[in-house]
């Protein structure tokens, strides 16, 4: 499955686990992607992103695709939207 950016990610080699915030591209074709824990430390601050082999991260619970919802449009001018007031 393809990671995108605010995947809840996990390294199935270590088990870290956290959200997928930046990605990085090598000239070499090597992919990795900044994982932050959520989360804080005990002194308050924002525990460390670690960067993982693209090859490593297994996406936790991918978001569900959403039926597209067909509208049917006449004409030009103005139009109601469904769910637009």
């Amino acid at each position: 499955m393809k990671i995108k950016l605010g995947n809840k990610v996990i390294d199935e080699v270590t088990g870290f686990k956290g959200i997928a915030t930046s990605k990085l591209e090598f000239l070499n074709g090597c992919v990795q992607y900044s994982v932050q824990p959520e989360g804080i430390t005990t002194e308050g601050k924002m525990k460390e992103v670690e960067y993982v082999d693209q090859q490593q991260l297994k996406v936790l619970n991918p978001p569900k695709p959403v039926k597209e919802k067909k509208t049917k449009l006449t004409g030009g001018g103005f139009h109601t939207y469904p769910g637009h007031r």
